[in-house]
């Protein structure tokens, strides 16, 4: 688990002032993989008590602009953000209770960037959703249908 050190050295490492809501938000991501913009700012807000919310908003876009976080936001749900970043992972949404887990792309070379057309663009990422029941939902939709 990353310490303030690390972030601090993460922020800078992408020419970012340190700033106290800028390493409260990056630890809040690291711990909440996954998180709306709310449950990140309650986070932040026990680590600092006078965040403004516009400090938060802030750090996250800044965060997500230099690449430290990642915004995700799967059809119907609010955006959510991670600290995995640099790979081509995917991820797997719950249609019922929303939870979100993380899917590495398939093994060996990443088929899902090879495009059947292109048209022209240089390709760097795929965004791929996988939807279903959480095994949780799945075992109470299962349970509810037998009685």
């Amino acid at each position: 688990m990353p310490t303030a050190a690390d972030f601090q050295q993460m922020l800078r490492g992408v020419s970012l002032r340190v700033t106290a809501p800028r390493v409260a938000v990056l630890s809040a991501v690291h711990d909440h993989p996954h998180a709306d913009t709310e449950s990140i700012l309650r986070d932040v807000r026990d680590r600092l008590s006078t965040v403004s919310h516009q400090a938060v908003y802030d750090s996250l876009h800044t965060l997500t602009a230099v690449g430290l976080i990642r915004c995700i936001q799967p059809s119907g749900l609010v955006a959510r953000y991670e600290s995995r970043v640099g790979d081509n992972h995917h991820h797997v949404v719950c249609r019922s209770c929303g939870s979100i887990a993380d899917v590495d792309c398939a093994v060996g070379e990443a088929p899902c960037l090879t495009a059947s057309d292109d048209h022209g663009y240089s390709i760097d990422e795929a965004e791929v959703i996988y939807w279903g029941l959480c095994p949780e939902c799945a075992a109470s939709r299962a349970h509810s249908s037998l009685t």
